[in-house]
């Protein structure tokens, strides 16, 4: 993985991780990863930035849920764990991509 790669990467996981003050982040993060993901040329990049959209994409699906279901209160509940799941998955990417290994 060439340096460039691995930055844009870095600064991916760490747009998510500002997400969680900053919601525009976690977005920004994904538009990031669109444009440049066509750009990463090895397996270990590829790998970082498909688990990098689908932690997003899974995360709005739940957080969406979430706030419906937090009319009944249930809601409130599995956004916690939509929270924890993705915070859990950004601090296993970053450190996987730290070791250099694929995810």
């Amino acid at each position: 993985m060439s340096s460039s790669e691995k930055k844009t990467i870095q600064l991916v996981y760490f747009l998510q991780a500002l997400g969680f003050v900053f919601g525009l982040t976690f977005i920004a993060a994904a538009i990031i990863n669109y444009v440049k993901r066509a750009d990463m040329t090895s397996y270990l990049a590829k790998s970082h930035m498909s688990f990098q959209l689908r932690t997003f994409w899974w995360s709005v699906i739940w957080t969406t849920l979430s706030m419906a279901l937090s009319l009944v209160i249930i809601g409130y509940f599995t956004l916690i764990a939509a929270v924890c799941w993705t915070l859990y998955r950004v601090i296993k990417g970053f450190i996987r991509l730290n070791d250099n290994k694929p995810i």
